[in-house]
């Protein structure tokens, strides 16, 4: 019986194929579908990394048709980086978030898609098949549908949210949290990589996203960017993002809003025109 049953799950992955992914219920669940969804398509024109800061940027919000984001929810751009440069085909563009820097590399994500190892279909179909259930009771909209939204959500207001006890909560984790045991060393693993990618043909830029003045006022934020331009001086490794703050909102005193960004995701469509 158990014989039977393994055949059967090859012959259903020869079948119907191992793309379809679950929803994901943990944070974790999400870096791993967006990381296996990354190394079993083809290369994209632009790939953005970064920590939860960039992960809000979402790829519905660029009008460019071939942007993957790989920015990790809990994470930093180093992860995803590495990933990225240990692919065997590149994308013509490299977008680095430089906003968190203090967190290690996940070294469990790097060694499982850096490979570019493609995931055993040994009872896959299993799952496969909750996934397909679960798409087929909550089908994704129509492209056409989300475009429409979102350009509605342009022409609204910015929030009116008050969001003062959580950018205090914020500040102060940010003042105590010390930039320079890892910056440092995670700064020089990116200009490592950087090298590595753009002697492969890709590009690489520096990215800073908006973040709330009080925040970027923190020793975290004013700490890491200072060791990432002493790093990276010159002006044109960074791409400028010329997004108007005053139409900019974070909800929890760190990470965009919906609205906003989708604004920066503009800008950043816009700046990448001028290069």
């Amino acid at each position: 019986m158990a014989a039977t049953v393994l055949l059967a799950s090859q012959f259903v992955a020869a079948s119907i194929g191992t793309n379809l992914q679950q929803p994901a219920a943990t944070t974790r669940d999400g870096n791993f579908i967006t990381l296996n969804r990354y190394v079993q398509e083809p290369p994209p024109d632009i790939v953005l990394v970064g920590s939860s800061v960039g992960w809000r940027l979402k790829e519905e919000n660029f009008l460019l048709p071939r942007v993957r984001n790989l920015a990790l929810a809990g994470g930093s751009a180093i992860t995803g980086l590495q990933i990225v440069a240990r692919q065997v085909q590149l994308p013509k563009i490299i977008l680095i978030e430089t906003d968190i820097l203090s967190r290690l590399a996940d070294d469990a994500l790097v060694k499982r898609f850096a490979g570019g190892e493609r995931p055993h279909t040994l009872l896959r179909p299993i799952r496969t098949a909750v996934a397909a259930y679960e798409t087929w009771n909550h089908p994704p909209p129509a492209p056409a549908d989300v475009r429409a939204s979102l350009e509605d959500l342009l022409k609204q207001p910015p929030s009116g949210f008050d969001n003062r006890v959580y950018v205090e909560r914020a500040v102060k984790e940010m003042n105590a949290e010390d930039a320079t045991p890892r910056v440092p060393a995670n700064v020089l693993l990116i200009r490592q990589l950087v090298a590595e990618v753009e002697q492969r043909g890709a590009r690489a830029f520096l990215i800073e996203l908006p973040l709330a003045s009080d925040i970027e006022r923190t020793n975290l934020i004013r700490t890491t960017r200072a060791i990432v331009h002493e790093s990276f001086p010159d002006p044109a490794r960074w791409l400028r993002i010329d997004a108007p703050r005053a139409e900019l909102r974070w909800a929890d005193g760190v990470h965009l809003d919906e609205r906003s960004a989708l604004i920066v995701a503009r800008a950043i469509e816009k700046a990448l025109a001028g290069q």
